[in-house]
């Protein structure tokens, strides 16, 4: 391991022990509710992210480049957070319901593209003809 490499890790570490005192620092001085502008425009975006993420993972697998497995990683991160803001941020009603169901489909597209990104081989090997 380079010592550039190690001492990023180490970084990484420090990051983890500091955030969570912040964490607490949030849980207590949050507000339970807020309003929040440009709602749609948050999740509209947080959609475009997933949609680039699949359509890349998509193309690059296709090509057999091993960078689908970059994006694909991403992408499984992208579609876990919305699924969690789908769940957290639901109102009353029906909209939990929606809310599962939609996480459900997310962590569909969310474990197949950890198969994608961890799998064996490499991502979208082509097949010989």
């Amino acid at each position: 391991m380079t010592a550039k490499k190690k001492w990023t890790l180490i970084g990484l570490a420090a990051a983890a022990v500091l955030l969570v005192p912040w964490m607490a620092v949030l849980a207590m001085t949050l507000p339970g509710r807020t309003t929040v502008d440009h709602w749609p425009l948050a999740w509209i975006g947080l959609d475009v992210l997933m949609t680039a993420g699949c359509a890349a993972t998509a193309l690059l697998g296709l090509r057999a480049d091993p960078r689908a497995r970059l994006t694909a990683s991403a992408t499984a991160s992208t579609a876990v957070l919305d699924a969690w803001f789908d769940i957290t941020t639901a109102g009353t009603g029906t909209a939990p319901l929606q809310a599962v169901g939609c996480a459900a489909a997310e962590a569909a597209l969310a474990g197949a593209c950890v198969y994608l990104a961890v799998g064996k081989g490499r991502c979208g090997t082509r097949v010989p003809s």
